[in-house]
């Protein structure tokens, strides 16, 4: 039967090689997740698959490190994602009744910005779906691998 190693086994086993790769990684993951969500309403891309970027990010950092410290990292607990981005999805549904039309119209600015596109409540939509899967995502990797 195999012997499993102590708790202060485990974490003197962390890699060097992947705690310097991650400090590297992670800005760009998350630069490249925004850049996914600012695109999503024009081309491939959104908030679901921006958000699952993110979240690779911070659960490769939670591998390198620990939990603790991608939590705090994180800066904020991933259920107050999940809430944050449910309301931000609902809210930007409420422009069309504003306008008058039915709910979950979309409506656009006239402002372009070059890659983003026009802004509007489909960016506002998609950045509520990012947060809930960040949160999410992270949410369940995280008690994961607490356990």
């Amino acid at each position: 039967m195999p012997v499993l190693p102590k708790k202060s086994q485990v974490i003197e086993a962390r890699s060097l090689i992947l705690a310097t790769a991650v400090q590297l990684l992670l800005p760009l993951l998350l630069l490249f997740s925004l850049f996914l969500l600012f695109r999503g309403h024009n081309e491939h891309g959104g908030g679901f698959v921006g958000g699952l970027a993110a979240a690779a990010g911070f659960a490769l950092f939670a591998l390198a490190s620990d939990v603790a410290s991608a939590q705090k990292l994180l800066h904020i607990h991933p259920r107050r994602l999940i809430a944050a981005g449910l309301l931000t999805a609902m809210a930007s549904g409420f422009a069309g009744l504003i306008s008058g039309r039915p709910y979950m119209t979309a409506w656009w600015t006239g402002v372009e910005i070059p890659v983003v596109g026009k802004i509007g409540t489909p960016l506002i939509f998609d950045a509520g779906v990012y947060l809930v899967v960040v949160g999410s995502i992270t949410h369940i990797v995280f008690s994961l691998m607490e356990e």
